[in-house]
């Protein structure tokens, strides 16, 4: 659990909200995130989506596992605790792009469900989109685009999700994507569409 260190401290209200946000967006401020295994096509989808809502005229920001690596949690390793940190504070940075009425996407393997629950907790209802990016462990490792998992087989690499960690897949998902069967275009059509559907997004013309 996270101790509140600081002392002395005031939250304080904007005078703008997140509802003004979004009326000036014409979008719902809300969090996607991403979650699967190292290979299973998270960022490449992540990207995908935010190309063709860039397109539409939509303000999205990608938080991508590696790249925040370099810079917010560059301090954070691979333990259990390590990843629970790398996740609270992922959690933190997406809730405020949210509440400045983005569409935040994030693609973090994010393998415990407890820490992704707690991700959930920090929005309202409908205001966190898990996507379940599934594949099934053979097909990731005959992909393995940075050779992780050849290095993990060999046991250059610890703690690594899937063969020396666990992995814990999402009970209740909003979506569940099988990029082992679908390809790209489909996989994001499947999540503009629900985007759509529950009015995050306006609907193509």
């Amino acid at each position: 659990m996270t101790i509140q260190k600081a002392t002395n401290i005031t939250w304080h209200e904007g005078t703008i909200d997140k509802a003004a946000r979004e009326r000036l967006l014409d979008q719902k401020g809300v969090v996607l995130w991403f979650t699967g295994l190292s290979g299973s096509g998270k960022s490449t989808l992540a990207g995908a989506v935010e190309e063709r809502l860039f397109e539409r005229g939509h303000l999205c920001m990608l938080l991508d596992g590696d790249n925040i690596r370099h810079g917010l949690n560059k301090n954070l390793g691979f333990s259990p605790e390590d990843r629970e940190e790398n996740i609270r504070r992922i959690g933190e940075v997406a809730k405020l792009f949210s509440d400045a009425g983005l569409v935040a996407m994030t693609a973090f393997i994010s393998p415990y469900r407890k820490d992704r629950d707690d991700a959930r907790s920090l929005l309202e209802k409908g205001e966190f989109v898990e996507i379940f990016v599934k594949v099934s462990l053979d097909i990731a490792e005959e992909r393995d685009p940075k050779g992780l998992y050849k290095k993990a087989r060999a046991g250059e690499i610890k703690e690594f999700t899937g063969i020396s960690a666990p992995y814990e897949e999402p009970l209740q998902a909003e979506l569940t994507i099988d990029t082992g069967e679908l390809n790209l275009e489909d996989c994001t059509n499947v999540v503009i569409q629900y985007l759509e559907k529950k009015g995050i997004v306006r609907t193509a013309e």
